[in-house]
């Protein structure tokens, strides 16, 4: 069983019962003219996530293990939003890359660099959890998962509510810190302080490489 070293203690996994979990790493959020930078965000605090998280989808699908994106966004009607994120987000709205979090956009979709595979499970949600309003919890029932491995953006926002739902469940999650990105440095490291905090109240913290390190000790598939 792979243990990576990790905050605030070891996390072991094992491979029959782990995936991994790939939060709304979307045009809008993480490119440049998209939804992100134009409320005056720096796109490259999420960026940067790219490319180690890139690495590590390498090394897991080498191991035949399994993968599941996410992302936000809305029906062309909005029907599925609520009045209270509709005031506030500018959901809907033309942008750069097409209608602003509407599903079928190109601002909505994956970025080209870690794009699903035919064989992996995208799953959209209408709010910030990736459990409300989805098919997550059957999905993870029926993979016979037990331990997630959390990326995305942003850590304060999406990757933190999903944490605290997967913790509600029953879930050990581990947070992988350069697989992760806020707008605002703070919040990163606050954001990931408080999921280890106290024993990890909400799961662990480790980064990309470490757990490339305890994989590589396992037969690929």
């Amino acid at each position: 069983m792979p243990a990576v070293d990790a905050q605030p203690h070891p996390f072991s996994f094992a491979l029959e019962s782990v995936a991994l979990l790939v939060i709304d790493m979307q045009r809008d959020f993480l490119l440049p003219g998209g939804f992100g930078e134009s409320l005056g965000n720096d796109v490259a605090q999420l960026s940067r996530t790219i490319e180690p998280l890139s690495a590590l989808l390498a090394a897991w699908r080498s191991y035949g293990l399994p993968v599941i994106h996410t992302r936000e966004g809305h029906l062309p009607d909005l029907s599925d939003c609520p009045p209270s994120k509709l005031a506030r987000g500018g959901i809907g709205e033309k942008g750069a890359f097409g209608r602003i979090l509407v599903r079928g956009e190109y601002g909505h979709d994956i970025v080209d660099e870690l794009a699903p595979r035919d064989d992996e499970i995208v799953i959209d949600k209408p709010g910030k959890g990736a459990f409300y309003a989805t098919e997550l919890s059957d999905v993870l029932e029926k993979l016979n998962t037990k331990q997630l491995v959390v990326t995305g953006v942003t850590t304060e926002v999406c990757v933190h509510t999903t944490v605290r739902e997967a913790n509600d469940r029953g879930f050990d999650c581990l947070v992988l810190s350069d697989c992760v990105g806020s707008y605002f440095p703070e919040f990163q490291r606050v954001g990931l302080q408080m999921i280890a905090a106290q024993g990890g109240i909400f799961g662990w913290v480790a980064d990309s490489p470490t757990l490339i390190a305890a994989l590589s000790a396992e037969e690929p598939k």
